[in-house]
């Protein structure tokens, strides 16, 4: 069972929800002490972007064993996390700096639901997981300790699937046209997988297992966090 609600706000109220930049790879880049190169980094496009089921157009994934995909075909992270983190990291983080394919404002993307469906431009989208950070992450921003410290602060942004394939540009609105009703959010899906992150209730983990449409890389996350009957 679920519900339709207004569009999402990011916390203080951002105003209304919308695409600050579409950011593909057009190139890939060598990384420090990296055997092969990687699509992260990711670049604002002046123009339409089509969202396609496996990812954004004239995008490069590389390692499409962690990346890409019907279940990780867009990643979407907020500007206004991306600000939080620039002030605490002292450096500027533009769109695109996280790896991201949009770059939103006025959305709480770690508070979407999972499962929350998105319209965004020609293109609907579908909340499906939270990203679990990686060493080529922590070597694009070249910040010892990242992983940890990115997965246990628990802004993880979301991996979108792509239901209806379309355009997307800068400027466009994000509609929120379904929320499931079991509430439970990218965050929290997040958070329930690290340890040292704020605790989740185990309640939420079991609601969250329950869901049929279920990322199957989320789910084995989930699976392995101790859960009381």
């Amino acid at each position: 069972m679920s519900r339709t609600v207004p569009a999402p706000r990011a916390a203080g109220g951002a105003g209304p929800a919308r695409v600050v930049s579409v950011n593909v790879a057009r190139t890939t880049v060598q990384l420090p002490a990296q055997r092969r190169p990687s699509g992260i980094a990711k670049l604002p496009q002046d123009g339409p972007v089509v969202l396609a089921r496996l990812g954004a157009g004239g995008d490069h994934v590389v390692n499409t064993k962690h990346h890409g995909g019907p279940d990780k075909a867009v990643y979407a992270y907020a500007a206004e996390d991306l600000a939080a983190w620039a002030a605490e990291l002292g450096r500027d983080l533009p769109p695109g700096a996280f790896g991201e394919n949009l770059t939103t404002a006025g959305v709480d993307v770690t508070g979407a639901v999972v499962g929350e469906r998105w319209r965004v431009g020609l293109a609907v989208l579908e909340v499906a997981q939270p990203r679990t950070p990686c060493v080529t992450f922590q070597r694009r921003l070249g910040v010892p300790g990242w992983v940890r410290r990115f997965a246990e602060r628990g802004w993880p942004g979301a991996y979108l699937r792509v239901l209806v394939e379309g355009e997307v540009r800068a400027g466009d609105a994000v509609e929120v046209l379904d929320r499931p009703a079991h509430g439970v959010t990218v965050g929290e899906a997040a958070r329930a997988g690290v340890p040292g992150a704020a605790p989740v209730d185990p309640a939420r983990v079991r609601l969250l297992l329950a869901q049929d449409r279920l990322a199957p890389s989320l789910r084995r996350v989930l699976e392995r966090v101790p859960v009381p009957s």
